[in-house]
């Protein structure tokens, strides 16, 4: 299917940014919603890219994540919304865990002026980020070393984990689906994580609107076990119904208002 120099550009920028809102590709293209909708309708019968609920992202595959730099990067400004409000939510005080992703990476540096924290982490850019607050305890766990994001997996990770019980476990995810099903790329990370939830009093998950409807290969744990869901735009009524329905909170972040 031929595109028009236009697509190929909004298909560009989509894959620059992972995912993009509906209104803002209008906006930066200086078209009318009405162009943008029917360019991304080729652009999705041409397989480059997929709807999800208020925009369109990159085609994603179910048994390969992004490259680390590029989960930096993808929507990076939702992800700061969201850390503030997690980091706003959290009380002096507490005990957290903080596994492996590039949004839990974005809350430690929001906790940088919290004191008296105990932070169990399997993820060494969390570690060096909160290692700059003097009030905060840090407790990495062992293992094998990932080199792309420096998070930390294996049984020894596995291990280290299940000899803690804290006040709430901070995780990320990379998909979740229509169902609620939390997915994830590795068997090792999704060990972690699942070993996370279990000794968490309370779960909080943080996952910018791309994840919603994102293939991932591996089942993670069911939505029901996560108590607070941030994200950064409401999830489309479906999901919210099942939210519900579950028992899960769920916290839209605002952006901050500018001067």
């Amino acid at each position: 299917m031929a595109l028009n120099p236009r697509q190929l550009a909004i298909l560009q920028a989509v894959r620059d940014q992972g995912s993009v809102k509906t209104e803002e590709l209008a906006e930066e293209f200086g078209i009318t919603l009405q162009t943008a909708r029917r360019d991304i309708q080729r652009l999705t019968e041409a397989s480059q890219l997929e709807r999800f609920h208020g925009g369109v992202r990159a085609v994603d595959s179910s048994t390969r994540n992004t490259t680390y730099v590029e989960r930096q990067r993808t929507q990076s400004e939702a992800k700061q919304d969201i850390a503030r409000q997690v980091a706003a939510a959290i009380p002096h005080g507490a005990s957290l865990f903080m596994n492996i992703g590039t949004t839990v990476e974005a809350v430690a540096s929001e906790l940088l002026h919290h004191r008296d924290l105990r932070v169990v982490t399997n993820n060494l850019h969390v570690a060096r980020i909160l290692a700059a607050n003097p009030q905060c305890e840090v407790v990495v766990a062992g293992g094998t070393v990932r080199s792309e994001d420096l998070g930390v997996v294996g049984e020894a990770a596995l291990n280290f984990i299940r000899q803690f019980k804290v006040d709430i476990g901070l995780i990320g995810i990379s998909g979740i689906d229509a169902d609620g099903t939390l997915r994830d790329y590795d068997m090792r990370e999704v060990m972690v994580a699942r070993a996370i939830v279990a000794q968490s009093r309370q779960v909080w998950l943080v996952a910018d609107h791309s994840k919603f409807d994102r293939p991932a290969m591996i089942e993670m744990a069911p939505l029901k076990v996560v108590h607070t869901l941030f994200t950064d735009i409401a999830p489309a009524p479906a999901q919210q119904r099942l939210m519900a329905d579950l028992g899960v909170r769920c916290v839209v972040a605002q952006a901050p208002v500018q001067d």
